[in-house]
C-alpha cells in the first residue's frame, strides 16, 4: 500500500480502496495544518459528556471523512452520529469507513440550502458538532446557519464548533504566530508530510476516488470564498440566534473551539 494514500493492490493485481490508509491520511494532511488538532477533539468530547452525557445522539455537521464521528464513538460506544456534507470525495471515505455501523448515518447536503435539515432522520440532536468547514461559509450564509442550528438542538443540548476564528485586534501577535506556523510547516514538508493541494492531486490518482474528486472540485472550485470572523462574532450570532450562553472552551495560537448551550 501506498503509504501517502489509501491505495492497494488486490488480487489479480486490481486496485482496491483502503478506507483506513484514507482516514490516516487525511488525518495526517489536517494535522499538517492544526498539530493540536487532537488535543481539540478531545476537548470537545469532554464538553460532550459534561453537557449531555455519554450516550449522545450527534450531528457531525459538514464531517468530511467522519473525523469527529470516528472520534465520538471510540469513546462514547453507545453514541449514534449523523453526518452531513457536500463532498463526495470526503463522503466516500467516510461511508467506506463507517459501512455497516448502525450507529452512523450520513447525508448528502448543502448547507446553504434552507431544506437540508428536512434530509436529516432526526428533528433535534442532543450535539451538533463541527470543525474546520464553516470558515468556507461567508458571514451572511453562516449567520443563517446558525438560526437553523439552534433549531437543531435540543433544550440542554449544545453546538461546538472548532475554527479558525481570526482577533483582527492582536495583529503582532497574529504575524509571530503565523511565521511560527509556516516555519514548522515548512519543516513537516521536508519531512514528507502532504499538504492541502498534493491530498487531493493524490486522490484524484485513486481508481474509486477519482470521479467524486472530480465532482468535488467542480462543486466548490479550487479554493474557498469564506471568512474567518472573531469568536466573539460567533458568540454573539449563537446568542442571537436563540443559544443561552457561548463563549471560547479552548484556544490554540490559531484556532477556536467554541461551545454554545441552548
Amino acid at each position: 500500500m501506498d503509504t501517502d494514500s489509501g491505495t492497494r493492490t488486490g488480487a489479480g493485481n486490481a486496485a482496491v480502496t483502503d478506507w483506513g490508509g484514507w482516514q490516516a491520511s487525511w488525518d495526517r494532511q489536517q494535522e499538517w495544518y492544526m498539530p493540536d488538532r487532537e488535543e481539540r477533539f478531545r476537548i470537545m468530547l469532554d464538553m460532550v459528556e459534561a453537557c449531555v452525557g455519554a450516550e449522545p445522539r450527534v450531528l457531525d455537521l459538514a464531517c468530511g471523512t467522519g473525523s469527529i464521528t470516528a472520534r465520538l464513538l471510540a469513546r462514547f460506544p453507545g453514541a449514534t452520529s449523523t453526518g452531513v456534507d457536500l463532498d463526495p470525495a470526503l463522503l466516500a471515505i467516510a461511508r467506506g469507513t463507517f459501512e455497516g455501523d448502525d450507529r452512523v448515518t450520513f447525508v448528502e447536503a448543502d448547507l446553504t440550502d434552507p431544506g437540508w435539515p428536512a434530509r436529516l432522520p432526526h428533528e433535534t440532536y442532543d450535539a451538533v458538532l463541527t470543525a474546520t468547514a464553516l470558515h468556507w461559509l461567508r458571514t451572511g450564509p453562516l449567520d443563517t446557519l446558525y438560526g437553523r442550528i439552534a433549531a437543531l438542538v435540543r433544550g440542554g443540548g449544545v453546538f461546538m464548533n472548532a475554527d479558525h476564528m481570526i482577533d483582527d485586534t492582536t495583529p503582532r501577535i497574529n504575524a509571530l504566530e503565523s511565521g511560527q506556523r509556516r516555519a514548522r510547516r515548512e519543516q513537516a514538508l521536508k519531512d514528507g508530510a502532504l499538504d492541502w493541494a498534493e491530498w487531493w492531486r493524490t486522490a484524484g490518482e485513486d481508481p474509486v476516488l477519482a470521479g467524486p474528486t472530480a465532482r468535488r472540485f467542480e462543486i466548490y472550485g479550487a479554493h474557498a470564498d469564506g471568512e474567518t470572523p472573531s469568536a466573539a462574532w460567533h458568540a454573539r450570532v449563537l446568542r442571537d440566534k436563540g443559544f443561552a450562553e457561548a463563549r471560547p472552551v479552548w484556544c490554540s495560537p490559531s484556532d477556536t473551539l467554541l461551545l454554545a448551550l441552548r
